[in-house]
């Protein structure tokens, strides 16, 4: 991991996210982490492209990147933050549920979505929770907070 500041802070590349979360092609929806605070904060990148899968259906004459898989890209940063906490059993977080996700405006190829996302509570070492927010050019696109649970 690559110090971005004299503080705590870690930048991730892919090959780092790959070794943090299970997702794999074609749902691996984090190419960069930009600033992570383990346990605590992360900020990710996700650029969004015209050649990925979705985009030949939601809709070919007017491609919008889905509502699901924005909230599910803010669900993979929170879940980096989860499972990187020093006092958790280590194993499978899956995402458990979503509150108050309101989306604002479309994401559509060429954007660069911006997530940032901070811990808010763990409960019983196996449950988290998370505010999330995802910008594109620094305005809010999809803001909520996700909700995490350890598979046992």
């Amino acid at each position: 991991m690559t110090e971005t500041s004299s503080s705590e802070t870690l930048a991730l590349n892919c090959e780092q996210i790959m070794g943090l979360l299970p997702h794999r092609y074609p749902f691996a929806l984090v190419d960069r982490v930009i600033f992570h605070e383990p346990g605590k904060k992360a900020v990710a990148i996700k650029n969004v492209t015209l050649n990925e899968p979705q985009f030949q259906g939601h809709f070919p004459e007017r491609p919008l990147m889905p509502g699901v898989l924005i909230v599910e890209a803010m669900a993979q940063v929170g879940g980096l933050i989860v499972s990187q906490m020093p006092d958790l059993p280590k194993g499978l977080f899956v995402f458990a549920g979503i509150d108050s996700v309101r989306f604002r405006r479309p994401v559509v190829p060429g954007d660069q979505l911006k997530i940032c996302c901070e811990l808010l509570s763990i409960k019983r070492q196996r449950f988290g929770k998370v505010k999330a927010e995802a910008l594109v050019d620094e305005k809010l696109v999809c803001s909520g907070e996700l909700m995490f649970s350890l598979m046992a």
